[in-house]
């Protein structure tokens, strides 16, 4: 019995027919043409049973040609193709009987004609059936997704069914499929223990994608997420089989229909890693890739699936010779994959101070021993060290991470293609490190990526731990500012976390809102850092700091010390009357950037405010705008500018849990007085303190409640000339913020876009 059925919208009135090339498809006679059914709950799918018995077929044949028409309402007729190919099937005697299982015939949507026919029998995903085995044969399992299940092949006869069969005729070997739907690296590993471990297999292939990891559809900052991800879970389940005893075999990568070229970069590269893995591996990239990432051309049925010639491909690139192991060698691997977890690290290197390196290849792992008196310098030019590395320790290229660096403080090692360590690594006396490549961090069950961009990666270890790893040869900083970092944190709880290692240390402080990340955290180049949960959000003083103008000596400052966000009102104006700052403040920005108030000075070429005289804009006229002909265009950048650091001022205003005002410049104390009163309205008893750093007496301002005053002069002017100057003025400043409780640890950090 084949059920016919295919995806196909209609209008009112339309159905859809089958014609083919034998009388119960009205022999290509459009007139005698076969109607299909549909129903509300199946719509827009239709689908007909056809009991078919070869035997009474006019002409003993091998496949059934036919193809779908749309039959309007009037009785008009359009074929699918007006082209000469056809859908066909093949025939298949033994399920043609209407006792037996119904072969369903997915022909896809109409008008899209394959060239290869995709067919299942009704109750075939469910099952899983194996292949009888000779008593001298082994046991094959495998482990894999949809592809290796043989989805989009004829009654899924897949690459692993053809393998199978191809094994026990050539070596008497028996395989299992325990293939999943939909499976990645995440859910295998969850399911291996129900799905492998009772079948007690010989040999496990292990049959991924990068498909099912969602690469395809990930945004461009998770993509390397998504590789290193996929690499550590294959790299995790290739262990379990080993410590199974068994033998692992990693399933090759296969192209994507939506791939573009950065996929088919990050295909190649972890294709690549996986090559060198030291693992047999089903080479099929080559055999299906069109060079781009994409299937050849007839080798897929869709975007992520091989069609039956595409599996034939895909078995046909199998060297069997893989399989070539007797029971009785089998017994002595297994003897060996088992002692593997008991072998003793062997010796790469030791003189007599007591300096020494063990490896094990088999797990790759690295101890570094250090009892002598001296600090000693790992380089890549201590020759030795390098050969012996690399003649002995056979480890993998990629980053190592010292398992016993409880508190993040350790250096990493980075590892070249050859197997030697390309970066200076000082050892202190004392130390026993005992290094791992640094994707057991990033399997799926020991932790959760939240960002990795190839070089940083943040990784969740659980609700109160954030590792960062930098493998990379600069310092990253990682700030609100960042928006697929601040995003992705967003993951993490609402809390205070800080590294227990430096608890004091600046940048070391990571606080995280209902939005994301709400500070700045520096990871030192080569360095892995633990940030553990320390307090509730709600537990910490957040203090913001507000500039309030006369130039942008605050701004610079700010800069400088690395405590600077997102832009405010009065970080890039000039306002040199304090008067109009409190009148500004106090009517919420309200004409700072109204085009009836702006005027253009060519002289000067600064744009001058007419309803505050004292307010000036230096910076929003661009080498390309024409302002004496053409304003309007700065006007709107103004606005948009404008407009969301006001909003920015007024959200820092309400949401942060104290407030420091900086101020510049010379004034008087009428004007100070003036705006402290009208701050404590505006802050709405929230407290706050005013820093007034100018070149005057602070007896001129002695009494003035909420008043900070620094006898001090900082030019932005001398600070552009001399980065010396600017230096000397940021160290000052540091100090007079550190007197006042603010560092890097409680700073409010302003979101770029606030709601």
């Amino acid at each position: 019995m084949y059920r016919f059925q295919v995806k196909a919208p209609t209008q009112d009135g339309e159905m859809i027919g089958i014609v083919g090339a034998i009388p119960q498809l009205g022999s290509w006679d459009v007139k005698k043409y076969l109607p299909l059914n549909t129903s509300s709950d199946r719509y827009p799918i239709w689908s007909v049973d056809i009991a078919i018995d070869p035997l009474i077929l006019p002409n003993p044949q091998e496949r059934i040609e036919y193809k779908y028409v749309r039959i309007a309402a009037n009785g008009k007729v359009q074929w699918e193709s007006d082209l000469g190919e056809n859908r066909w099937v093949p025939i298949e005697p033994e399920h043609l009987d209407s006792t037996t299982s119904t072969i369903i015939v997915d022909d896809g949507a109409f008008g899209y004609i394959q060239p290869f026919p995709y067919g299942y029998l009704e109750n075939a995903i469910a099952s899983t059936p194996s292949i009888s085995s000779a008593p001298s044969g082994l046991k094959v399992l495998v482990l894999g997704s949809s592809v290796a299940m043989g989805c989009s092949a004829w009654l899924l006869k897949g690459w692993a069914s053809h393998l199978g069969q191809a094994l026990q005729e050539k070596y008497g070997h028996q395989l299992v499929n325990r293939s999943q739907l939909g499976a990645n690296v995440t859910s295998t590993i969850e399911r291996f223990a129900a799905a492998v471990v009772p079948e007690k297999p010989d040999i496990v292939i292990i049959s991924l994608s990068l498909g099912n990891e969602g690469l395809a559809y990930s945004r461009p900052h998770d993509r390397r997420a998504v590789q290193r991800r996929f690499e550590s879970g294959l790299l995790q389940l290739v262990k379990m089989v080993r410590d199974l005893g068994a033998i692992p075999i990693i399933g090759g990568l296969y192209p994507n229909g939506d791939y573009n070229p950065e996929h088919n970069w990050l295909l190649r590269d972890t294709h690549h890693r996986m090559m060198n893995w030291g693992v047999p591996m089903l080479n099929w990239l080559d055999s299906l890739d069109n060079g781009y990432g994409g299937w050849k051309s007839h080798l897929s049925l869709d975007v992520a699936h091989p069609n039956t010639a595409g599996h034939q491909v895909m078995f046909e690139a199998i060297n069997l010779e893989l399989f070539n192991i007797r029971k009785e060698e089998r017994l002595k691997e297994q003897k060996s994959l088992l002692q593997v977890q008991k072998l003793e690290e062997i010796s790469i290197y030791e003189d007599k101070y007591g300096f020494k390196i063990f490896a094990c290849p088999e797990v790759q792992t690295l101890r570094i021993i250090n009892k002598s008196e001296h600090s000693y310098n790992i380089t890549p030019t201590w020759l030795e060290l390098q050969t012996a590395l690399k003649r002995k320790a056979e480890l993998t290229s990629g980053t190592y991470i010292s398992k016993n660096d409880e508190l993040g403080t350790l250096p990493l090692l980075t590892v070249g293609l050859q197997g030697s360590i390309e970066n200076t690594v000082a050892i202190p006396t004392g130390s026993d490190l005992q290094y791992c490549s640094a994707l057991k961090f990033f399997a799926p069950q020991n932790s959760e990526i939240i960002y990795y961009d190839g070089y940083l990666g943040i990784l969740k270890e659980g609700d109160r731990t954030i590792r960062i790893i930098n493998e990379s040869d600069e310092e990253y900083n990682i700030h609100p500012m960042w928006k697929e970092i601040r995003t992705a944190l967003a993951e993490m709880p609402a809390a205070v976390y800080h590294d227990p290692a430096n608890p004091n240390a600046p940048f070391r402080t990571m606080i995280i809102g209902d939005r994301g990340l709400e500070s700045r955290v520096k990871a030192p180049a080569k360095s892995t850092m633990l940030l553990k949960y320390k307090c509730k959000l709600s537990e910490l003083n957040r203090i913001a700091i507000l500039p309030l103008g006369d130039r942008c000596a605050a701004r610079m400052l700010l800069y400088k010390m690395e405590y600077d966000g997102p832009a405010f009102p009065f970080d890039l104006a000039r306002s040199t009357n304090l008067g109009d700052v409190t009148d500004l403040v106090v009517n919420d920005f309200q004409d700072m950037w109204n085009p009836a108030y702006l005027h253009y000075n060519p002289t000067d070429r600064r744009i001058y405010h007419s309803k505050w005289s004292g307010l000036s804009f230096g910076h929003e006229v661009e080498d390309s705008d024409d302002p004496v002909n053409n304003i309007q265009t700065i006007h709107e950048r103004m606005r948009v500018r404008y407009s969301a650091r006001a909003k920015r001022f007024l959200y820092t205003l309400k949401h942060s849990d104290e407030i420091l005002f900086i101020r510049t410049g010379v004034t008087n104390r009428d004007y100070v007085v003036d705006l402290i009163e009208k701050l404590k309205i505006k802050c709405a008893d929230k407290p706050f303190r005013v820093l007034l750093i100018s070149k005057q007496t602070s007896d001129e301002f002695s009494g003035i409640p909420n008043l900070l005053h620094y006898d001090l002069h900082f030019s932005p002017d001398w600070m552009y000339d001399s980065l010396d100057y600017w230096m000397e003025c940021t160290s000052k400043m540091k100090e007079i913020l550190e007197s006042l409780g603010i560092s890097s640890q409680n700073l409010f950090w302003c979101p770029p876009n606030p709601n």
